[in-house]
């Protein structure tokens, strides 16, 4: 450590507790010793501190990597969440936004992190939903879309059923390219009452 960090640290010392206190020869020999505290305070032998910062480096890439794989889930998350909240419109999304944000969206999150765990990393950064559901009584909520190759991946939809003597439920569902869009995955049903529901977007 350089003479005059030294000093400046000592006299600090004795400024702060009046006096009373005196670093002494030991604590410079233990902090020298300690080849962290090299590290992070200045380069006293080369080979050290390369090795640490080659050590830093990598672990930071692996972090941004992690980071990385992270936020392309969310990011679709955050926009599958946001786009059920525009179909659902100010009629009926205050209604159905408790049993939506507890039963169903956990479930859609699961169906879009599974399709993302079976994609490369490339393939992965290129998925976007779709910004258009669908109004009146339509089923479409949104897409999960790769954009290299203009594609569906996942459909997400809720259609509005009307069940004798129970009155309207919405079932919520999602159709994989997996199988060619053939396959029902049934979500989850909410109950909205026996009038007539009013329309999506509304």
């Amino acid at each position: 450590m350089k003479t005059w960090v030294k000093k400046s640290i000592v006299i600090m010392v004795a400024f702060l507790t009046f006096g009373l206190i005196t670093p002494t020869h030991e604590i410079w020999e233990a902090f020298d010793q300690n080849p962290s505290n090299r590290a992070s305070i200045g380069p006293s032998s080369g080979t050290s501190t390369a090795l640490a910062a080659e050590h830093d480096d990598s672990s930071d890439e692996q972090l941004q990597i992690q980071e990385e794989a992270i936020d392309y889930n969310a990011l679709l998350v955050d926009a599958a969440r946001e786009q059920s909240y525009i179909k659902f419109g100010t009629k009926i999304g205050p209604k159905i936004s408790n049993e939506f944000d507890s039963i169903i969206f956990p479930k859609m999150e699961e169906a879009i992190a599974m399709t993302v765990a079976n994609l490369d990393d490339q393939t992965a950064a290129s998925l976007t939903i779709s910004e258009r559901p669908s109004g009146n009584y339509g089923e479409k909520i949104f897409n999960v879309i790769n954009n290299e190759t203009g594609t569906d991946l996942i459909r997400f939809h809720v259609r509005t059923e009307k069940r004798p003597q129970e009155g309207y439920y919405y079932n919520f569902h999602y159709h994989s390219v997996e199988d060619n869009f053939m396959a029902h995955n049934n979500l989850g049903d909410i109950y909205w009452e026996k009038n007539t529901p009013p329309k999506w977007l509304s």
